[in-house]
């Protein structure tokens, strides 16, 4: 996000759902990325710990983002232990 808290998505994108989406999906790459960073994994204990394939984490670190769902990067994150949280709020429509 850039410091206006604007994603470049929404510069590139056709609709501001695809940016959303887009968005959360390159939040949630980034969280799985700093996990595997953190804990000095390689990708192999990375593919077990997130219950994918190598190749699957070797899409994800070099930033396949049209390979992933929201609901597989979220199940990713929930197997390596952490609670993914929603907040909803009312757009400036």
């Amino acid at each position: 996000m850039f410091s206006s808290g604007r994603s470049v998505f929404f510069d590139i994108c056709d609709t501001p759902e695809e940016a959303h989406n887009l968005t959360l999906r390159s939040e949630l790459m980034n969280q799985i990325s700093e996990i595997i960073v953190r804990r000095k994994l390689t990708q192999s204990r990375a593919a077990k710990l997130f219950g994918v394939t190598q190749p699957r984490v070797s899409d994800l670190t070099r930033g396949k983002i049209d390979l992933f769902s929201l609901e597989s990067l979220i199940d990713m994150l929930t197997r390596a232990g952490v609670a993914v949280h929603l907040i909803f709020e009312q757009s400036a429509a």
